[in-house]
Order: C-alpha cells, then structure tokens, then sequence
C-alpha cells in the first residue's frame, strides 16, 4: 500500500471537534421542502396536529426552515463521545487495487454497537421522549440497522421501544432481531394481525412479504392508541436528516484538516437518512455559492424511487394513516420485491432530498443487487471491512466513477458513505456465493400499479 505523503489512512478527529451543532440544510435552500399535508383536509399539518404522534421537541426540529444551525443537547453529545467522531478512512489500498487515480475516502459510521449510521438519531429521538416524561415509543425497520440503534438508545434511557420489522427481513435476519431484543425491544414482524391496519393489509395482499410502508402504518397505529407513547422514525423525516448531519459536519472537518478538497460526495438512498447527513454541510457551500461539488444518490434498481418515481404528494405508508409528503415516490401501494438491501426498500424520498433532486443540485442512480455485492466482495478483500448491502451501493458506484477516472487519466477526489457494517447479513452473503442471489427490475406495468394509488389532489 502506498501512502500519501502526509494524508494518514484514518483521518480521526478529536474529541473537542466533534460538532456542537446539527446543521438544517432547509435553511439554505431557496425552494424549501414541500410541507406535510394532513390527509384529511390537504392543508399543512401543524405542529399541534404532529404532537399527537411525535415527540413535542421533534415536531419543532421539523417544522424549522428557518434556522441553520440547532445546539446538540449535552446529553446527546455525551451518548456520542461512546462512538464518536467516526474516522474518515482513504481506501489506499483500494486505489492500488483498482490502479486510478483517483483518491478515494469513505465515512465509515460502523464502529459502534448497533452497526450502523441509525444511532445518531435514535439517541437524539430517545432523549426527547424521555426529556417529555414518555413510556416509550414504537417505529418500524426494514433491515433491522434502525431497529437495533433505537432499541439501544431507549435500553440507555430506560424507555419501552417496541419495533414492527418488515417481515422479509425478519425472515432474513434473524440476528439483526435479537440483538433489539438483548436491549429489551419487542419485535413484531409486519406485517401483523396485532394492529387493525396490519390485518387488513393482509386481508388484501395475502403472503406479503412487507414493506416499510407496511411497517410504518403498524408503528404510528400503535403509538396513536395507547397512552405515554409516540412515534419515531429513522429515515425521510427533516429531522433525522438534521440529526444525521453530524456525519456530514464530520466529514468536511476532515476533509478541512488536510485541506482535501471533494469532487463527488456518494450515498445509498433509501428514505434519505444517510446521504442526507452526509451531503448537507457540502450541498450547504452549493447553496450558498460558496463551492460546487457532485452529488450522486445510489438505490436499488428494485425500489428506484429517484430514477423512476414521479414527483408528487403521497401518503408516507401503506395504510395511509400518515401525512401526505411531496417526495419522489412509487406509491404507498408499491410492494419492492424482498431484496437484500432491506433498508433501501421504502417506496419514496425524503422531502429534502427529492427537492434538492428536482432541482437538478444532484443526480442518481440505480443499481442491480448482484452487481451491488460483487463491489461489496471486493471492498471487503482489499479493505478489510464487510459492508452493509445498504452502504455496498454507494461502493459500487464510487469504484465505477474511480474506474472512469482510471480512463480518463483525471485524479478526482471521491467521498462515499460507508454506513455500517454487514456482519448480520450473512443470508444474504450465502445467497450470492451459492449463485441463488436474482436480480429483480420492476416494469412499467409494476409500477404503474403503485402509482394509480397516488392521492387525487384536484
């Protein structure tokens, strides 16, 4: 491995650097994220109609346009010292590898105990629900990474957390499972005849395997019908994109330090928690004129709600008892087929991330899951790490826009998120050594079923 003169392999911060501070990239964006409509009467929800499902903090957190920069609670900056700053890692021997010339860096959000970038702000969503004087609260995961961070938060604070996984990933990892249910966490795969929108979505789509939507509707039933408890969720929502911007904060302090300059900032796309942290600091300096920078969105080609969703207001679940959001989406209706990537499997963007998309300040991609874990078998043999199917989407474009680099000659500059690791989706691992791993590409008739159930907004 050849080194860098001066450019260390992992590019740690100290203590005292961490941020004080998330960062709101609303507050920079001239076409601000389309507000949540209540279903009912099609006017913005506020922040009234919001407690009722979250936590009262939360709520003022997501209705915040306005305000760039919020103070991170002692409390929660304590809870993150356990694991952060996470290290900014140069993949040297990945470049030695791949022979480009290109200089590539990954946010490696895996060292801590749930795995994944997802504790970032379930601790900061725990906090509030104890700060509130709540029981507990309940929520939904696909690939468990979210599940497993908040049913270590709320262990922490001594909270009640009660998880609807969707049942595929249920199915698929049984390990993601019991490690929430080590912290105390009450797991129901989704979906389930223990709520009313559960049964009937069985009732209409027999032997589902799920979906988030699925999922969500389940978590928000059974929060809104029992006493001292509220909803959480880990991704699409402004503020888990404003508590995940600690990565993003990180990231370019790290960047700063050895006066390193990005080109391209990379992301898997599910909701939009994990880009969204990432890239917003760095689409902050676009905004405001200040540096220009490509930003690449990565989804799976079997739930590619950025590549060929359509741009609209929609219910953010199946059971459509959520606000309507505007997002690109393939519809609540839209059943992804059980890939491996349970965490990128939600049928639309955040609000944020589809307006800064609409707005042409990034692009995206969509990519087959086979080819997603040949990257990811690769990245593991050279760097040393197994990734998350999640985060092996953004590997796979990084090494293709470092193999393009290699073509051209040109020495760019590449950043990618690498948000956990995948040591409890070994399923899915075997599926593809053993050749069983299918890729699944919906047609324009499969998602045009999805889409017929878009809301009428006329």
């Amino acid at each position: 491995m050849k080194q860098e003169k001066n450019i260390p392999y992992k590019i740690y911060l100290e203590e005292q650097e961490m941020p004080q501070q998330w960062y709101n990239v609303r507050a920079d964006m001239k076409n601000k994220p389309a507000p949540l409509l209540n279903p009912g009467t099609l006017k913005p929800m506020t922040a009234e109609e919001l407690e009722g499902v979250f936590c009262k903090d939360l709520v003022a957190q997501e209705l915040d346009n306005d305000n760039a920069y919020i103070d991170i609670p002692q409390e929660i900056r304590d809870f993150y010292k356990m694991y952060r700053p996470s290290p900014l890692i140069r993949a040297y021997c990945l470049e030695e590898k791949m022979q480009t010339p290109a200089k590539i860096y990954y946010k490696f959000e895996g060292n801590n105990t749930s795995g994944s970038h997802k504790l970032n702000s379930a601790i900061a969503q725990a906090y509030y629900a104890k700060k509130q004087g709540l029981k507990g609260v309940t929520t939904e995961t696909g690939a468990g990474q979210w599940g497993t961070a908040l049913s270590m938060a709320c262990s922490y604070l001594d909270l009640d957390c009660q998880v609807y996984m969707v049942k595929c990933s249920y199915d698929q990892k049984p390990f993601r499972r019991e490690v929430m249910r080590t912290y105390g966490a009450k797991v129901t795969p989704s979906p389930s005849v223990t709520t009313e929108v559960g049964k009937k979505i069985l009732a209409e789509h027999p032997g589902t395997s799920g979906s988030l939507g699925c999922a969500i509707s389940e978590a928000v039933e059974q929060a809104t019908t029992h006493e001292g408890y509220r909803y959480v969720l880990g991704s699409v929502l402004n503020q888990v994109l404003l508590h995940q911007s600690v990565i993003g904060l990180e990231t370019k302090a790290a960047l700063d330090k050895y006066g390193i300059k990005a080109d391209m900032i990379i992301g898997c796309a599910g909701g939009g928690s994990n880009l969204g942290g990432l890239i917003s600091p760095f689409m902050g300096e676009k905004l405001r004129g200040e540096a220009d920078y490509q930003f690449i969105a990565v989804e799976p080609a079997s739930c590619p709600s950025l590549t060929r969703g359509r741009y609209a207001y929609d219910f953010c679940d199946t059971g459509k008892v959520c606000p309507l959001a505007k997002m690109y989406t393939l519809g609540s209706g839209f059943i992804p087929s059980p890939n491996h990537a349970g965490g990128l499997r939600y049928h639309g963007m955040s609000s944020v991330l589809s307006q800064l998309y609409e707005d042409g300040l990034m692009e995206a991609r969509s990519v087959e899951q086979t080819e997603v874990f040949k990257a990811a078998e690769e990245f593991a043999r050279v760097e040393g790490i197994l990734p998350a199917p999640e985060s092996s989407h953004a590997i796979k474009v990084a090494m293709d826009e470092a193999l393009k680099c290699k073509e051209t000659g040109e020495e760019k500059t590449i950043v990618f998120g690498l948000t956990g690791t995948g040591y409890f989706d070994m399923y899915a691992y075997e599926a593809f050594h053993d050749g069983k791993m299918e890729d699944y590409v919906p047609t324009d008739e499969d998602l045009a079923i999805g889409f017929a159930g878009l809301p009428d907004m006329k």
